[in-house]
C-alpha cells in the first residue's frame, strides 16, 4: 500500500505540547554536566587525602611544607579542562553523527533532531532507520522490524497499523509511519540509550588493570600508614611538629595521585585528537579496544566501497520493454538503496504503472520487486539467488562479477511478489551491471592493518566472486567462499574463517555468527560497516565502527562512528589507542615505583622506631619532611609524567599490562628505597643531632633518592629519541640547580655543605641506578622481551 499523505501536527499544536513539557527530553548524550564534572574533578578520594593532611601540616605553621596541596589545585583543573574540551568534542560531534528522523509535519516533512519530536508528532520509516520514541503505527507497506537491541530476538518482526514499535528497534525492510505516544524518559528504551552514550571509562582492560593495582597499593598503604603514624608520633620524642611534618612526609608519596589522573588525561585527548578527524567515540574504550584488535570484518560496499553507484551497462536477455521496468521500480521504492538509486538516476522515464503489490528489499532474501498487473510481476536482485546456477544468464553474472561489478538480475515472476512463495519461477530479463568506486585510500588502509599483524576478513552481501575481485584489487590474498555453503556448527565455521579472507552472500544473522566464531577462537575482532544488515555483528564485535553516512541503526550501536566515512581514519584511531596504553604504562612505572620505595621507607623507618622503643635505642625520624617529597616527586614523575602521557607512541599493544607494571615497578622501588635508607642511616647522628645535622641527613637522603628516582625516569623513557633524552636531563638538571641555589636550599630546608655526606649520598644513589639498569636487563631476558636503548624507525 502507498503512504498516506495525512498531514501532521501544525506549528500551534507542537508550541502547546513543547509549553506542556511533552517533548522528546532525553539528553543526546548522558555526559557529565559542567558542575558534575567539577564536583567529579574536585571531591576525589586521592583530593580528599592531601585535603586533611594539608590541614595537619599548616597547623604546624610550616606554609612551605604545605606546598604539596598544590597538587589538588593542579590535579582538579587539569581534569576540568581536560574533560570539559572532551565533552565539548563528543557534544559537538553527537550532534552531527546522531540519528534524525523524518518528522511529518503540516508545515512539511524534514528530518529533524531527536529532542525536537513531540508529543503525537507523525514520524516516517524507511529501511535502516532507527525508531527514536515509542509510538503506534499509522501506515506501513511491508514494514519489518528488528527489536533485537531491547529483547535479544533477531527475527525481523512484521508490523501492521495500529502495532506499537518501541524506540531502540529499527527498520530492516519496508516504509510506514508513527504516531509517537510516549516520549522522553518514558519511552522503553531511553534509559537504555543513556546509558550506551555515556562518557565512560568502563569496560577497559587498561582502566581495569589500574584498579587493581589501586587495589594493591591499597594493600600496601594501610599497614605502613598506621606504622608511620604510631612510631614518629609516639616513638620520636622530637616534638608535636616535627613528628607530624615527618609522618606527613612518610604518607604523602605512598598516595599516587597521578595515577588516575592521568589515564583520565590520556583518553580524553585522545577524543579531542580523533574529533577533529570526525571520528566520533562513543565509548572511551573503543580507543584503547581498537589497538588490541587482531581481526577486523570489514563490509565491502560503503566501507572499502564508496556508496555511490552508476549503472554502466543492461544486458537484454530476450526482453522487450526492460528501461520501462526498471524506471517504474525504481520510481515505486520510497526509500532506495544504493543500486536502485543509480537505476533511478539512469532511467527516469517511468510508463505510469501502477503496483498491485510490492516486495521491499531484505539483506536476507536479496530480492525485491513489484507487480503491476497486466504489466507483470517483476523482480530485481541476486541473480545467483535468483536463478538456476547452470543457467546461462547465471553463469554470464558470474562472468561480469568476476571483474569488481555489482550485478543485478531482472526478471519476471509466475506468481505476485507478495505470494508467500515469491518470487517463484523467474525468467531473466536483463542484467543490470553497476560499478562501484573502491575508497582511494581503502589500499592503504588494508596495508597497514597487514604490517602491524592484523588479519582483514571482507564480509559482504554482495555475489562471492565480485567481493573476491574487488578484495584482489586491494592487494587481499586469499579463498573467497559462498556464504551460503558456510556450516552453522561454531568450531566449524570458526576454521573456515582462518582459512578464507573474503565472504560473498553473508545474511545478517551469519555475520553475528561470524564475529562469534572468530571470538571463540581468542580473536578480539573489530567490525565495520554501514547497512542496517551489519547491526547485528557491529553490536556483538569487540568494537563496532560505523560509516557516518550508514544507517542511524548501524551509527546507534557502534562503539565508533567515522562522521566522515573514510576508512582510512581506523588507522588513526589505532595509533590513538597504541598512544594511550603505551603512555599509561610509562606512567604506571613511575607512580608505582614512587609508591613501592615510600611504603618500603616507611616500613623500614618503622621498624626501627619499634626496635628503639623495645631496647630504649636511638629512635628514627622519618628522613623526608613534606616538601622534600614534593620537589622530589616535581622532576621524577609529576612533569615527566604528563608530558609522557601525551606524547606519540606506535608500539604495538601487548596483553599482560598488570604483570608487566608490576614486574617492572617492584624491584625497581625496592632498589631506590633501600639505597635511600642506606644513605639516611649513614648521615643519621641520632637523637643528639642538631637541627643542622639532621638537615643534612635528610638531604643526603633526598640526593640518594634523585639520583636513583630519575635513573628509574630513565629507563622508562626508553626507547629513547631525541626529545626522550631531553625530558631526562632537563629534570636531572632542575634538581642540580635547586641544590646549587642559596635561596632554594633554605626555602626547601635543604643543606648539601657536608662534602662527606653528600658525596656519600652521590655514591649510594649511582648504585641505586645501576641497580635500576641491572634490574631493567634481566627483567627483559627473564620475560623474553627486546630491550631497546634506540627507537627503530619502522619502515
Amino acid at each position: 500500500m502507498t503512504l498516506s499523505l495525512a498531514g501532521g501536527l501544525s506549528d500551534d499544536d507542537v508550541a502547546a505540547r513543547v509549553a506542556e513539557g511533552k517533548t522528546n527530553d532525553v539528553p543526546t548524550r548522558a555526559a557529565r554536566s559542567v558542575s558534575e564534572i567539577v564536583r567529579g574533578n574536585v571531591f576525589t578520594r586521592i583530593n580528599a587525602i592531601l585535603g586533611v593532611l594539608l590541614i595537619i601540616v599548616l597547623s604546624t605553621g610550616s606554609v612551605i611544607n604545605g606546598a604539596f596541596g598544590l597538587l589538588i589545585i593542579a590535579n582538579s583543573a587539569i581534569g576540568i579542562i581536560q574533560e570539559l574540551r572532551a565533552k565539548q568534542t563528543l557534544d559537538r560531534l553527537a550532534i552531527v553523527g546522531q540519528a534524525k528522523p523524518l518528522v511529518r509535519r503540516q508545515s512539511g516533512t524534514q528530518p529533524r533532531l531527536p529532542s525536537e519530536v513531540v508529543l503525537d508528532d507523525v514520524i516516517e520509516l524507511g529501511p535502516g532507520d532507527q525508531i527514536v520514541v515509542d509510538g503506534e503505527i499509522l501506515e506501513e507497506a511491508n514494514l519489518e522490524v528488528d527489536e533485537s537491541l531491547l529483547t535479544g530476538e533477531a527475527d525481523p518482526i512484521p508490523k501492521d497499523a495500529g502495532d506499537t514499535v518501541m524506540s531502540g528497534s529499527f527498520v530492516v525492510a519496508g516504509t510506514g509511519a508513527y504516531r509517537a505516544t510516549k516520549v522522553g524518559r518514558e519511552a522503553y528504551a531511553a534509559k537504555l540509550a543513556e546509558e550506551t552514550s555515556k562518557f565512560t571509562l568502563v569496560r577497559s582492560e587498561l582502566r581495569s588493570g589500574i584498579n587493581k593495582i589501586l587495589k594493591f597499593i591499597t594493600y600496601l598503604l594501610i599497614p605502613a600508614g598506621l606504622l608511620t603514624i604510631y612510631t614518629q608520633l609516639f616513638t620520636t620524642d622530637a616534638g608535636w611538629q616535627q613528628s607530624v611534618l615527618r609522618m606527613v612526609g612518610a604518607l604523602v608519596p605512598m598516595v599516587p595521585e597521578g595515577l588516575v589522573l592521568m589515564t583520565s588525561i590520556a583518553f580524553a585527548v585522545g577524543v579531542v585528537r580523533l574529533g577533529r578527524r570526525q571520528c566520533l567515540v562513543n565509548e572511551l574504550p573503543a580507543i584503547e579496544g581498537l589497538a588490541r584488535v587482531d581481526v577486523v570484518c570489514a563490509d565491502k560496499t560503503g566501507t572499502l566501497t564508496e556508496n555511490g553507484m552508476r549503472v554502466s551497462d543492461v544486458e537484454k536477455i530476450g526482453s522487450s520493454g526492460v528501461a520501462d521496468v526498471l524506471a517504474q521500480l525504481a520510481a515505486d521504492d520510497p526509500r532506495p538503496n544504493a543500486s536502485i538509486a543509480a537505476i533511478a538516476e539512469a532511467h527516469r522515464m517511468p510508463p505510469g504503472w501502477t503496483a498491485t503489490a510490492t516486495a521491499p528489499f531484505k539483506s536476507a532474501t536479496k530480492w525485491s520487486g513489484a507487480s503491476y498487473g497486466e504489466h507483470g510481476n517483476w523482480v530485481i536482485g541476486a541473480p545467483d539467488v535468483l536463478l538456476d546456477p547452470a543457467s546461462a544468464a547465471a553463469a554470464e553474472a558470474e562472468r561480469i562479477g568476476a571483474q569488481g561489478l555489482r550485478v543485478l538480475l531482472l526478471g519476471s515472476s509466475d506468481l505476485p511478489v507478495d505470494d508467500p512463495r515469491a518470487p517463484g519461477t523467474v525468467t531473466p530479463a536483463a542484467l543490470v551491471v553497476l560499478e562501484q568506486r573502491v575508497r582511494p585510500d581503502a589500499r592503504d588502509t588494508l596495508d597497514f592493518f597487514a604490517a602491524q599483524k592484523v588479519s582483514i576478513k571482507v564480509i559482504s552481501g554482495d555475489n562471492a566472486v565480485s567481493v573476491g575481485a574487488v578484495a584482489g584489487s586491494l592487494g587481499l590474498h586469499g579463498e573467497c567462499m559462498d556464504a551460503r555453503h558456510l556450516p552453522e556448527e561454531p568450531a566449524a565455521l570458526a576454521d573456515e574463517l582462518e582459512s578464507h579472507t573474503t565472504f560473498g552472500r553473508v545474511r545478517p544473522d551469519q555475520k553475528r555468527a561470524m564475529v562469534h566464531a572468530l571470538q571463540s577462537r581468542g580473536h578480539t575482532v573489530a567490525m565495520t560497516g554501514d547497512g542496517v544488515n551489519d547491526v547485528l555483528a557491529l553490536k556483538d564485535a569487540d568494537i563496532g565502527v560505523a560509516m557516518g553516512s550508514g544507517s542511524s541503526a548501524s551509527r546507534a550501536v557502534a562503539q565508533i562512528v567515522l562522521l566522515d566515512n573514510r576508512f582510512a581514519t581506523l588507522p588513526h584511531v589505532v595509533a590513538e589507542g597504541r598512544r594511550v596504553i603505551g603512555n599509561i604504562e610509562r606512567v604506571s612505572n613511575l607512580f608505582l615505583t614512587k609508591t613501592v620505595y615510600s611504603v618500603l621507607l616507611a616500613i623500614l623507618v618503622g621498624l626501627a622506631g619499634l626496635s628503639a622503643k623495645l631496647f630504649g635505642s636511638d629512635p628514627l625520624l622519618f628522613p623526608f619532611q613534606p616538601i622534600h617529597v614534593t620537589i622530589a616527586a616535581w622532576f621524577t614523575i609529576g612533569i615527566p609524567a604528563f608530558i609522557l602521557s601525551l606524547a606519540p607512541n606506535n608500539e604495538r599493544a601487548r596483553p599482560g599490562f598488570v604483570r608487566r607494571v608490576m614486574t617492572a615497578a617492584l624491584p625497581s622501588g625496592l632498589a631506590v628505597g633501600a639505597a635511600t635508607f642506606t644513605s639516611y642511616l649513614l648521615a643519621y647522628e641520632g637523637r643528639a643531632a642538631t637541627e643542622t645535622e639532621q638537615t643534612q641527613a635528610s638531604t643526603a637522603a633526598l640526593i640518594t633518592l634523585l639520583v636513583a628516582a630519575l635513573w628509574v625516569l630513565a629507563v622508562v623513557a626508553r626507547p629513547y629519541e631525541w626529545w626522550r633524552i631531553a625530558l631526562v636531563a632537563i629534570s636531572g638538571l632542575a634538581y642540580v640547580v635547586i641544590f646549587s641555589m642559596p635561596a632554594a636550599r633554605e626555602l626547601f630546608i635543604l643543606d648539601p655543605s657536608n662534602v662527606a655526606i653528600t658525596s656519600t649520598a652521590l655514591g649510594i644513589g649511582l648504585l641505586g641506578a645501576i641497580a635500576v639498569e641491572v634490574i631493567w636487563w634481566v627483567q627483559g631476558a627473564l620475560l623474553g622481551e627486546q630491550r631497546r636503548l634506540w627507537r627503530v624507525r619502522e619502515r
